[in-house]
């Protein structure tokens, strides 16, 4: 069961990224605020969630938040400040769009550059321990796969509707065919890739 929150008595946001281990397409973040008292049983790490139910829990989510920001970091910058960085500027810039400022920052992870003048505490495996993490990786990973889905229309042959840009099979064979995208992100070592999502 997922905690509530870790500071009961401030605003607190979970941070989570979707996207990061991906050969295309940008890294999203999201930060989110939820009530102290915040409870659905469907809440979880949204890797763990069907696609229907992660869709289902983003409309509970943006209804019941008190704040959420959802932010991206494009592939060309990716490849310039690398994938971490990236990652973690989303998560700044998520943190940003914030309506309420958070007075403590729980970020999935173990890796984290301050945010000004914030205290923040990293969580590995954060998703599946804090609902305000689970909350931000439903909010990054719905809003990343409907990214993926919408440039698999002018990409079709990468198969991003299904494989949301990750390195499958069909996804390094299509490029080995065909060739990088302007989003495909040239840093990654794409012919070494593991299959995974």
């Amino acid at each position: 069961m997922l905690r509530p929150c870790h500071q009961p008595i401030i605003p607190e946001a979970g941070c989570d990224e979707a996207g990061r281990g991906c050969l295309a397409g940008p890294v999203f973040a999201a930060a989110v605020i939820l009530p102290t008292d915040f409870y659905h049983p469907l809440l979880n790490d949204s890797k763990q969630m069907s696609e229907a139910t992660r869709a289902q829990m983003r409309a509970v989510i943006c209804q019941q938040a008190l704040a959420y920001g959802v932010a991206q970091v494009e592939a060309e910058e990716i490849d310039r400040i690398n994938i971490l960085q990236a990652s973690i500027r989303a998560m700044h810039l998520a943190l940003d769009q914030l309506c309420l400022r958070p007075e403590h920052i729980l970020v999935d992870g173990n890796r984290f550059q301050p945010y000004p003048w914030i205290p923040h505490l990293t969580v590995v495996q954060g998703d599946a321990t804090y609902a305000s993490i689970a909350a931000a990786s439903v909010l990054a990973k719905t809003t990343r796969d409907a990214y993926m889905e919408s440039a698999h229309v002018q990409h079709p042959v990468y198969g991003w509707d299904k494989n949301k840009g990750y390195p499958t099979r069909q996804h390094r064979e299509a490029i080995a065919v065909h060739g990088l995208t302007s989003l495909h992100r040239r840093s990654f070592r794409w012919d070494r890739a593991t299959d995974g999502q």
